[in-house]
């Protein structure tokens, strides 16, 4: 980072010793000007290098933080804890990434949480078939097609950014979803699925070692979601839906997860959400008990990050 470099630059300029070296990089200054060091300087962090010169990592814990020293993070240092954005900010997870931070959890499992677009792009491969993402009407266009090939009417979609239900719609037809994005009323992007009914929604929440899955279900709604007056109850998910969970959590970079799965009245079970958090109204766990086990999964990955 830039303030690490001026610093070593003008340290090793002026011949001095601020990391106790054995001897000086430089003997003598055999540099008239800041301009001939610079031209050195590969041969210069060469030397730094094979001397294992160290600097301890920044560990940010918390937003404000991170919001303040955000420039001044370079390689190795960590951020710990999920980043606080605001709409159409996620490109600032890349950006940390490509600078070297590291990110606990991962700047994938960041975005797959925020964003249906990213999720359903990932994880399209573990969701209902035909699942799609519709970036412009280009997009939707071809999802008609699909759809009509593939006999499916009555379809979903889920706006992103939007969670607990609020951005779910169904819709008698993929031509519906057309004519209102063609007006403007339904802006992408946002993902489409064919809507399976008479599926169970049972949620999963998966921490390290810790798992624990109930039934949500509303009669009278096909969003189970228990704030829409959905009721619980707990159930033990099979093998396979464990398996399931596992193997989207390591596709997406999640360490802990809340997954939502659709089992059809045949027994097929899909995932319909992931997310690295959620409402806990309905499971066993207490918030004491849910907090205290995500922390120890992010000082074990600090432990982890700091000693690599």
């Amino acid at each position: 980072p830039p303030r690490r470099s001026e610093f070593l630059l003008d340290s090793l300029f002026m011949n001095s010793r601020p990391f106790s070296m054995e001897r000086p990089l430089v003997e003598e200054n055999p540099f008239p000007d800041r301009r001939g060091f610079t031209e050195c300087l590969p041969t210069v962090f060469r030397c730094l290098q094979e001397r294992h010169l160290k600097t301890e990592p920044m560990i940010i814990t918390d937003n404000e933080t991170l919001c303040a020293r955000y420039h001044d993070l370079g390689r190795g240092d960590i951020v710990v804890g999920r980043v606080r954005l605001k709409p159409c900010e996620e490109p600032l997870l890349l950006d940390l990434r490509q600078r070297g931070v590291i990110l606990i959890p991962s700047a994938v499992s960041q975005m797959v949480s925020r964003l249906k677009s990213v999720q359903a792009r990932l994880l399209a491969g573990f969701m209902v078939p035909h699942t799609r993402v519709v970036y412009d009407l280009h997009d939707l266009q071809a999802a008609i097609t699909a759809y009509g090939k593939a006999g499916v009417t009555r379809v979903v979609t889920k706006h992103d950014r939007r969670n607990a239900g609020m951005g779910i719609h169904l819709w008698a037809s993929i031509e519906e979803v057309y004519t209102q994005a063609s007006f403007g009323v339904l802006p992408p992007p946002f993902v489409v699925q064919p809507y399976i009914p008479g599926c169970r929604d049972i949620r999963v929440i998966f921490i390290d070692n810790y798992l624990e899955a109930y039934q949500r279900h509303n009669p009278d709604n096909f969003r189970h979601n228990l704030h829409f007056g959905g009721t619980s109850s707990p159930c033990d998910p099979t093998p396979e839906q464990v398996d399931l969970c596992v193997r989207v959590m390591e596709r997406g970079g999640f360490p802990y997860a809340h997954l939502d799965l659709m089992v059809n009245p045949e027994g097929r079970t899909w995932l319909a959400e992931i997310n690295l958090g959620g409402g806990i109204r309905g499971a066993r766990i207490t918030s004491a008990e849910y907090q205290a086990r995500v922390e120890a999964v992010h000082q074990r990955l600090l432990a982890a990050a700091s000693a690599a």
